[in-house]
């Protein structure tokens, strides 16, 4: 009975696309950008099937506009709580520019050359973003009671949650608009285990 009290299961859903999406622009924390008109339909087109996968579950979001935008039209019937910290990755000096505006910088050479593990110039490094994710995610965890709990946030968000608790490299965890994953985890004395895990969404991580 206490197991079974202590299970939670977790949807991580990324936002649905916006125009900064289609232009191949970095978007962090620094960029509330709204969904693009398709993003919105997509998001009605997929509504059902997303409601299937999250039940009855308490929804949580980040605070950006486009993560917040995509929870309300797929759950714009039930209170949707806010975690701060669930934001995206700050990308500091990329924030706004493509990768054929950064082609000649070589704080951006630098950054890919490291694969992407090194700071981000003026922005946040991957292990300083996956923490403040994972704390988001504690706090999530207190601060419901339900067994239940679905999350609309940021590819970065979801790669920093499944890479620091499930393993594996954090590029590989990438998600597609309106994909995710489902989490099944214990929670107990403030400790996350007994994680296992499924994807759901397309094939399509553009």
């Amino acid at each position: 009975m206490h197991d079974l009290k202590n299970k939670k299961t977790v949807i991580l859903i990324r936002h649905s696309k916006t125009e900064l999406n289609a232009l191949g622009i970095y978007m962090g924390c620094g960029t509330d950008a709204p969904l693009s008109e398709d993003g919105r339909k997509e998001t009605v087109k997929e509504r059902d099937k997303i409601r299937r996968i999250t039940g009855d579950a308490c929804i949580f979001s980040s605070p950006m506009e486009r993560a917040l935008e995509t929870a309300e039209i797929l759950f714009g019937d039930r209170h949707i709580n806010v975690e701060e910290a669930l934001k995206e990755i700050d990308f500091g000096d990329f924030e706004g520019r493509s990768v054929k505006e950064l082609t000649d910088d070589p704080g951006y050479q630098a950054w890919i050359d490291s694969g992407g593990m090194m700071p981000i110039p003026g922005g946040e490094s991957i292990e300083v973003f996956s923490k403040r994710t994972i704390s988001g995610l504690h706090n999530i965890l207190r601060g419901s009671d339900s067994e239940r709990i679905a999350i609309v946030c940021h590819g970065g968000s979801i790669m920093a949650i499944m890479s620091t608790l499930a393993g594996g490299n954090y590029f590989d965890r990438l998600v597609g608009n309106l994909e995710g994953y489902i989490l099944t985890l214990k929670w107990d004395d403030e400790r996350i285990s007994d994680i296992t895990y499924d994807r759901f969404g397309g094939g399509d991580n553009t």
